[in-house]
């Protein structure tokens, strides 16, 4: 990693910044795991922040899996995550288009409206929200709630995609007006797969806030069988009370923590370089 910075205490005072900061990124991770190895007797009988002992109880994460079902709820998890991010991608690509290439009367009004609405907590709109799905019959449906999480990341994503728009050529669109395709066939055929990086950065962040959300997900679900992971964890240390099996409990935030990891990992470069791409544009 080249900071491009020439004096060299300057750059050992960024370099230590930097590791310190990974350091305390990552050991929280490393911790949970090797606490999702241990059982009750190594945390409340011997040092807590020990290493786990051996053998290492691997049963914890089939445990979890099989007696809290986790794996309905891994499931909820990833039905409500991709239809939310779909949805909300596509309307804030739609509606990020026409606020970029068409100006009318209100148009910035219109867009500063949005943006503007990043501002306000979600939180103050929880008990409107809640009155609104319940008149709708929409709680306790994991499309109700797909809905909400996908108007709940349009600001963000229009944010993001007016800056891409802005910054493609106006004559790809004479261009493909002039071959004969219409306002659908310009955006969904041309405009859209060259916004790509933008597309796939406000895919990231959103899966990353809608995959962990809590709050929305606890006041809209109630029946169990529409439980997301993040609700249900809690469901399941409220249910401990006072026998909290750590180990299996460990074990079941990893299930949340894991394949969002490996999302994050693999699409990394994609976050960044969309996020200066769109800034600089």
């Amino acid at each position: 990693m080249n900071l491009g910075i020439r004096n060299p205490f300057i750059k050992f005072i960024c370099y230590a910044i930097l590791i310190v900061w990974c350091i305390s990124v990552i050991y929280p991770l490393i911790w949970t795991m090797m606490d999702a190895l241990k059982d009750n007797q190594q945390f409340f009988f011997k040092k807590p922040w020990a290493l786990p002992e051996f053998p290492l109880l691997w049963e914890n994460f089939s445990y979890v899996w099989s007696t809290y079902n986790f794996d309905r709820y891994f499931m909820n998890s990833i039905v409500i995550t991709t239809v939310s991010t779909t949805l909300g991608l596509l309307l804030a690509a739609m509606t990020a288009y026409v606020l970029a290439r068409y100006k009318f009367r209100g148009s910035n009004a219109l867009y500063l409206l949005y943006i503007s609405s990043m501002m306000v907590p979600f939180v103050l709109a929880l008990i409107p929200l809640f009155f609104l799905m319940n008149s709708l019959h929409l709680t306790n449906t994991w499309y109700g709630l797909s809905m909400v999480y996908a108007s709940s990341v349009l600001a963000f994503g229009i944010f993001v995609l007016v800056g891409f728009f802005k910054g493609l050529p106006k004559e790809l669109e004479e261009a493909a007006t002039v071959d004969g395709a219409g306002y659908y066939g310009t955006f969904f055929k041309v405009m859209l797969p060259l916004s790509q990086p933008g597309l796939i950065t406000v895919a990231i962040i959103n899966v990353l806030n809608i995959w962990n959300e809590y709050i929305v997900g606890t006041i809209l679900i109630n029946d169990p069988e529409q439980y997301t992971l993040p609700v249900e964890i809690g469901i399941m240390q409220a249910e401990m009370q006072y026998r909290t099996e750590w180990g299996p409990l460990f074990a079941a935030l990893m299930f949340t923590i894991v394949p969002i990891l490996i999302v994050y990992i693999i699409f990394q470069r994609q976050i960044a370089s969309g996020i200066t791409a769109g800034a600089v544009k």
